[in-house]
């Protein structure tokens, strides 16, 4: 929920593949037993259920980008399989000998400490030098305190609905509803502020979003940091 994707795309779009296809594959999203097919594809026949040959997404982004996300989900076999693509840009899909090249330009992205998923073995350490070519760390929306006036205003947008003469005109939001949004820390970073402003926008219809369109968690979080602001109101609000 940080932006990986966004951050991706417009590596892809900024570079001299921008024309060439963009594919993006959750590691995180497919069992054990069929990432390896979803990557390097497969032939007709090669497991139970294999009807015909699929190209994988290496071959469906060859020329361009393939972005992993949540690399550290992939199982060993299919890490030995992806380090043996970077080094020599060759694959053999799943049921075949036979080598398929591609040019293919791998960003990886992932939540978890890939050294210490190292030290477990979960994580082949020579494919972590592989990727690591170079690092970019997002920080979570919490410490992106300019952004989130700016994402508040583009989910505004995406959500509005349309009136009476087609035009979609995105809701008016109150001051106590914008400075909520502002203050809170998401923890579930941009997806639970895009589900915040979708669940408000809902809910007041026509009318200027306010605190009470928007959810709990948020408006209890404000009132939170509110009452720790002033110890006066605290104490008052303790008495009632």
């Amino acid at each position: 929920g940080t932006g990986k994707e966004l951050v991706a795309r417009l590596l892809h779009e900024r570079s001299s593949r921008g024309s060439k296809p963009f594919v993006a594959v959750n590691c995180g999203a497919f069992p054990e037993t069929l990432i390896e097919a979803e990557l390097f594809g497969f032939e007709r026949g090669a497991f139970t259920g294999a009807v015909k040959k699929r190209d994988g997404r290496f071959k469906a982004a060859d020329g361009g980008t393939l972005f992993l996300d949540e690399i550290a989900e992939l199982p060993l076999s299919a890490q030995a399989k992806l380090l043996r693509v970077l080094q020599e840009g060759a694959f053999e899909p799943i049921g075949t000998n036979t080598a398929v090249k591609v040019d293919v330009r791998v960003v990886s992205a992932t939540h978890r400490n890939l050294r210490k998923r190292i030290a477990d073995g979960l994580f082949r350490e020579d494919l972590f030098y592989r990727i690591n070519v170079l690092d970019v760390t997002l920080p979570p929306l919490r410490e992106r305190e300019g952004d989130v006036t700016l994402l508040i205003q583009y989910f505004l947008e995406t959500f509005a609905s349309t009136d009476g003469s087609g035009q979609r005109r995105a809701p008016k939001i109150s001051t106590e509803a914008c400075t909520a949004l502002t203050n809170y820390s998401y923890p579930g970073n941009v997806r639970e502020l895009a589900h915040a402003i979708e669940h408000a926008v809902v809910l007041a219809g026509p009318t200027e979003i306010g605190l009470d369109h928007l959810p709990v968690a948020i408006v209890q979080a404000g009132a939170l940091t509110e009452a720790q602001q002033d110890p006066v109101a605290a104490s008052v609000a303790d008495l009632m």
